[in-house]
């Protein structure tokens, strides 16, 4: 999706959103012409919005609480990949 409608769907100021990339908080995908996001990107901005509003979480925190969700996130995906590898059968 575009920036206008990332903006849009996470209910984001575009100074908020510099802040967050710039941060690294979100990384959106970059083309020559533009960058775009996803529906991840957007779930990702209202956890922050989330954790910062509502839960008082000041920056570090929300470095810290990313960077586990992004661990946690490549584990589950090792663990299916595993699970895949093991339901084949020896051999293949």
């Amino acid at each position: 999706m575009t920036k206008q409608q990332f903006l849009s769907n996470a209910g984001l100021e575009v100074q908020t959103l510099e802040v967050w990339i710039e941060q690294q908080w979100l990384i959106p995908d970059r083309t020559s012409e533009e960058v775009t996001f996803s529906d991840t990107d957007v779930a990702r901005a209202h956890l922050i919005r989330d954790l910062k509003r509502d839960f008082g979480v000041n920056d570090e925190g929300v470095d810290v609480i990313l960077h586990l969700v992004d661990q946690l996130h490549g584990l589950r995906g090792a663990f299916e990949q595993l699970h895949e590898d093991l339901k084949r059968p020896a051999g293949e």
